[in-house]
């Protein structure tokens, strides 16, 4: 196959004709003057060395050395080289807790807000590792398969607010359970669960589930969203901003269940984080990330596109260098050799 590197380089070639309607306007200015002189037959007789088709000969090289250097610069390329690439990393399932309780805002501008603010940036930072996203409230859910297309990981974590899930609920263990098995099926490479909740009000044994993680191999790392003094829950009623209250009417207060996270990663052999204002702390479970020993996950042979663009600068040196060396003027020695007409 054949394409263009900087197709829009060719763009360039335009110039040719308009330098060519100036060459040609100058040509006709230059033999108007000339007839104001005096007759053409007298005139050949003051000028025998001077020649009219050397100029065009040299113009018609200029140019051609000029197309063919903007089509170089445009990288012409073909697709006849085959290369293989290895891509080594690990596999990362992050899990990210949608209750509504993610919503208190004790962590500016709230809990989930600055969640998914942090896996963006984690996901701007890895190489040829892989990873997937689970959401879950009092369920679990796949919102992106393990992937290394971190485009439509940041595509679909654009996406996740605490509307996507049915059930309300914190089911920790369900999301471990849920990522253990969104792992590539036996795949070699080294595998952590992450998981970003407050922790309040887990649902089902989170502690075997870090358990069982840890036993195929997964670490499970933790990260407590919200600080332990807790913050109410806002919540929208008749397009105003009020806070979610319980049966006897008093305001629910949300608080990190920092405990249990702490077990969980203990449990699951990785560490606990807790975010605050000034940081979530995905910085520090990055540099565990990097201690994984990085594993060979796949190779891909695949052809690709190689430039050729050197030829063409070399056929427009070469025109070039052709157009330098034929005079304007004829030569005194070579003036009967009628080479340009």
């Amino acid at each position: 196959m054949f394409r263009f590197g900087n197709i829009e380089y060719l763009w360039g070639l335009l110039i040719i004709p308009l330098l060519a309607l100036f060459f040609a306007w100058s040509r006709i200015s230059r033999r108007r003057a000339l007839k104001k002189f005096g007759q053409q037959e007298i005139l050949a007789q003051l000028m025998p060395y001077s020649s009219g088709n050397r100029p065009v000969v040299k113009f018609i090289i200029l140019m051609l050395a000029l197309a063919f250097f903007i089509v170089g610069i445009a990288r012409p390329q073909f697709g006849s080289k085959l290369k293989t690439e290895k891509r080594e990393g690990v596999e990362l399932m992050i899990a990210l807790d949608v209750s509504n309780s993610m919503m208190a805002e004790d962590i500016q501008p709230n809990r989930l807000e600055r969640a998914k603010r942090a896996i963006s940036r984690l996901v701007d930072r890895l190489k040829d590792d892989k990873i997937g996203l689970i959401v879950f409230a009092g369920d679990a859910y796949t919102q992106l398969p393990i992937t290394t297309d971190y485009n439509s990981a940041k595509l679909f974590l654009n996406s996740v607010n605490t509307q996507i899930v049915p059930k309300q609920g914190t089911a920790i263990g369900a999301a471990i359970d849920l990522a253990r098995k969104s792992f590539t099926p036996n795949g070699e490479a080294n595998k952590a669960i992450i998981i970003i909740t407050d922790g309040e009000n887990h649902e089902d044994d989170a502690l075997a589930s870090a358990e069982a993680a840890m036993e195929e191999g997964a670490i499970v790392h933790t990260i407590g969203m919200g600080l332990p003094s807790g913050s109410p829950i806002p919540v929208l009623r008749n397009g105003q901003t009020d806070y979610l209250k319980d049966r006897d009417g008093n305001v629910v207060v949300t608080k990190l269940n920092e405990q249990m996270l702490e077990q969980i990663a203990a449990t699951g052999g990785g560490i606990y984080v807790r975010a605050n204002n000034a940081q979530v702390g995905l910085n520090a479970l990055f540099d565990e990330i990097n201690k994984m020993e990085k594993q060979e996950m796949e190779t891909r042979t695949f052809s690709e596109y190689d430039d050729q663009f050197q030829y063409f600068f070399a056929v427009g040196l070469f025109l070039l260098l052709l157009e330098f060396v034929i005079l304007e003027r004829k030569n005194k020695y070579l003036k009967r050799i009628k080479l340009f007409g």
